[in-house]
Formats: structure tokens, sequence, C-alpha cells
């Protein structure tokens, strides 16, 4: 059964300059269990700059997986000491990111829990942005 959940996403990264850029989203969404993996869904809005985007976040035991579908569509998959490639596709074009998961802690139950994700994102080959996220679901 959906549940009715207020999920924060606080996203800090920094790059070779050692700037950080936090974005905090805090938003209504769903929250659910199918088939052992925990799922909250939510709608982006212009403050995160992708309107029109439902993002899905999956939490089984091994790995979690952020999927966007809308104006802006990727699939991004975060396994502790893994190596992902996905394509990044938005309204201004693609990019190719490569994502180098650090550390994975979650702690999910059917109330709702916390992901914390450190890991470092490659775009195009080029600059490394070392990034945290921080995912509270209350259902």
């Amino acid at each position: 059964m959906k549940k009715n959940a207020i999920i924060s996403v606080i996203s800090r990264q920094a790059d070779s300059e050692d700037e950080d850029d936090i974005i905090e989203v805090v938003t209504p969404g769903k929250f659910y269990k199918e088939d052992n993996c925990y799922y909250a869904v939510y709608e982006e809005t212009e403050i995160s700059g992708m309107k029109g985007t439902t993002t899905t976040l999956r939490i089984d035991e091994e790995r979690f997986t952020l999927v966007r579908t809308g104006t802006t569509n990727t699939e991004m998959k975060f396994k502790k000491y893994g190596r992902d490639l996905t394509l990044y596709n938005t309204p201004h074009g693609a990019l190719n990111l490569t994502v180098d998961t650090k550390e994975l802690k979650m702690n999910v139950d059917d109330n709702g829990g916390e992901v914390f994700i450190d890991y470092d994102m490659i775009v195009g080959n080029q600059q490394i942005l070392s990034t945290t996220l921080q995912i509270n679901i209350k259902a």
C-alpha cells in the first residue's frame, strides 16, 4: 500500500576548488514496498530545475537506484565500492556520467528511513565532483 511521505534530499557537491554547492529539497511524495524493495516517488519542482520530472528512489538490500523520467531522464545505480556508467538526458542535451560509490548506508523500514551516499561523479570524462546525498523519508 502506498503511503503519503515527506521526502528530504540534501545534495552536497564539491569541485576541485573545494567550493560546496548545497541543494536541499523537501517535498511530499509516496512511499511503498514491492518485491522486497522500498520505493519513494516524488515530483521535481522548479527549484530543482527539473519541473516535469518524476524521481523514483529504489532501495533494496545492497543497492540504491535513482530513476528520473520526464523532462530529465536517467537511471543512476549506487552500490558500495561500485562504479556505474549512465546517460543523463536533459532538455539541454545528453551527458555521460560515471558514478563511483565510496559509501552507501541505508536504514529503511516500513515507516521510512534514511539513506546516505558518498560518491564521485565524473561528467563526460572531465571534472570529478565529490558528492554526498542525504535522503530522509518520513511515511
